[in-house]
């Protein structure tokens, strides 16, 4: 690589997104001198609250044309849903990722923007927005050109991102081709590392590798959505009560997912308490073309998979493609799902509500106190999903009042962020305490917390970052 002399060049970072907040990931790393460089870490859409969302119709604060590259640590649309924006305004560099994220890519980018279309014309067809007309965010058009700028590289090895910047990518066990992200510069004892833990994943979960411990870092970027607090077990009896239930009392149960990670998560129990005999008889209908497409991607990653997938696989009796699921795949099927009367388990994106076809399972079932609601993930502020933890006697779905009388469950445990003791057990695998340690991608409460926990309990200089605030590494 390219070598920087440290005379001549600053290397500096800003915290774009994700600081304050947990969605909007963007970090923007420049280094000037004789020869200058621009990397962003990252390219998250925001996601929650109206003046967060607000945020991804505002041109970003630097020209897209300046960018040398953009390293993605995973593919969930808070880290990479900006991408569409950034191709549009001109962005024709690399966008750096593993191959489990780059095939990530393609349907969560295209089914965000086709969603956002169907959104836009839906607004329109029934006058609800306040917009006229209503426009999609970005089209599918955008997508097509943005999936067109990735590059892949596998786990451990280095790669070039831009002048003078090497890069290496680590397993974050988060979710399919989540990954550590480690930026070095300079050479021999001058050498600098900035480590990102993007989404940080949790030991011993099914499916996926532990994360994987890092060589070391000067500055670190650290992810603090459960800073402030430890998760529950594995809920599989939680979850084993709540359906059983239900379907005694002759009900539904609908879960919002994501896509990636969560719905492959909740397959691979729902099988396990079949399998087990821990759950009646009862259908179970994965409703969401992506996750459909997304658990065949699983498969056919072994390098992400554990050993007991691993194992499964390799005797055919992969959890995530037994026989018993019910895929729908139309929405001719979806309209259909909606007419039945028997006891269901209906899986749909997205996981915090805040589009897709959960809504049309939400507006048909909230209204019926014998079905159930089972939230089974983080639920960010200003969701629907919030909205329904927090306890709402009505939700606002296709500008109707619906009126919330199932009743309302969530399920601890699930979450694929590492909580507060995880996060310090990683941290406790570094050789050396970083020089700089920033607290990303967590709420105000959840940051200062973990930024408390580090400090008192490892004797680390930590800060939690400030959206919008540039600061020097070099």
């Amino acid at each position: 690589m390219h070598l920087m002399e440290e005379e001549a060049s600053t290397v500096s970072l800003r915290f774009l997104g994700a600081a304050g907040t947990v969605t909007g990931s963007r970090f923007l790393l420049e280094r000037e001198g004789r020869e200058p460089c621009r990397v962003l870490l990252d390219c998250g859409l925001f996601q929650g609250l109206k003046a967060l969302r607000q945020r991804n119709w505002e041109p970003p604060p630097f020209d897209p044309v300046t960018l040398d590259a953009v390293v993605l640590s995973h593919a969930h649309l808070d880290h990479s849903g900006f991408l569409p924006l950034l191709a549009r305004g001109g962005f024709r560099g690399p966008v750096h990722c593993t191959p489990g994220t780059a095939d990530l890519l393609g349907p969560l980018l295209l089914d965000s923007a086709h969603l956002q279309e169907e959104d836009a014309e839906r607004a329109n067809r029934h006058g609800y927005s306040k917009h006229h007309p209503a426009l999609p965010l970005y089209t599918v058009e955008d997508a097509r050109r943005a999936l067109t700028l990735v590059r892949t590289h596998p786990y451990g090895t280095p790669f070039t991102a831009g002048a003078g910047l090497e890069v290496t990518f680590r397993r974050a066990g988060h979710i399919l081709g989540s990954a550590t992200v480690d930026v070095a510069w300079g050479q021999g004892d001058a050498a600098r590392h900035l480590v990102f833990s993007g989404d940080l994943g949790r030991p011993g979960r099914p499916i996926l590798r532990d994360p994987e411990p890092v060589p070391g870092a000067d500055v670190l970027l650290l992810e603090s959505t459960y800073g402030d607090r430890v998760h529950a077990a594995w809920p599989e009896e939680h979850l084993a009560r709540i359906i059983t239930r239900t379907v005694h009392q002759g009900g539904a149960v609908v879960i919002p997912v994501f896509a990636v990670g969560r719905a492959q998560e909740l397959l691979w129990t729902l099988h396990r308490l079949r399998d087990e005999q821990r759950l009646p008889r009862v259908s179970v209908f994965l409703d969401s073309p992506m996750a459909q497409d997304v658990t065949e991607l699983y498969c056919r990653h072994p390098e992400d998979h554990d050993v007991d997938m691993r194992r499964l696989t390799l005797q055919a009796r992969c959890p995530l493609c037994a026989s018993e699921r019910h895929w729908v795949r139309t929405a001719e099927e979806s309209r259909a799902l909606l007419t039945r009367t028997d006891p269901r388990v209906i899986l749909a994106g997205s996981g915090m509500a805040t589009g897709g076809r959960v809504l049309h399972h939400l507006k048909h079932l909230l209204p019926d106190a014998r079905n159930t609601v089972v939230l089974a993930g983080y639920q960010a502020a200003g969701t629907r999903g919030r909205a329904l933890q927090d306890g709402a006697a009505r939700l606002r779905i296709h500008g109707e009042d619906v009126p919330v009388r199932a009743r309302v469950e969530t399920v601890d445990g699930l979450s694929a962020h590492a909580d507060r003791e995880e996060l310090l057990a990683w941290l406790r695998t570094f050789p050396r305490p970083p020089r700089e340690t920033w607290l990303v991608h967590g709420e105000p409460g959840a940051s200062e917390a973990l930024a408390e926990s580090i400090r008192e309990r490892m004797g680390w200089h930590v800060r939690v970052a400030r959206d919008g605030e540039r600061v020097t590494l070099e």
